[in-house]
């Protein structure tokens, strides 16, 4: 089980430095439009994508 949380992670890091490695231009510009959000909007837009990975997980999830 841990084994699946770690290769879990490690996708996850890797998902997480695609951009920032390919396009930093990019990446530096969106940060800077999510920086001027408001809270509120951030929280949606978390909310949003929490949504969206649990409906992954649970779409793709084996049957046990």
């Amino acid at each position: 089980m841990l084994s699946q949380w770690m290769l879990a992670l490690g996708l996850m890091l890797v998902l997480e430095g695609l951009l920032p490695f390919a396009m930093p231009t990019a990446w530096r510009t969106a940060f800077r439009k999510i920086t001027d959000m408001s809270d509120g909007q951030i929280r949606f837009v978390a909310l949003i994508a929490i949504v969206g990975g649990m409906a992954l997980v649970f779409a793709f999830l084996p049957e046990a």
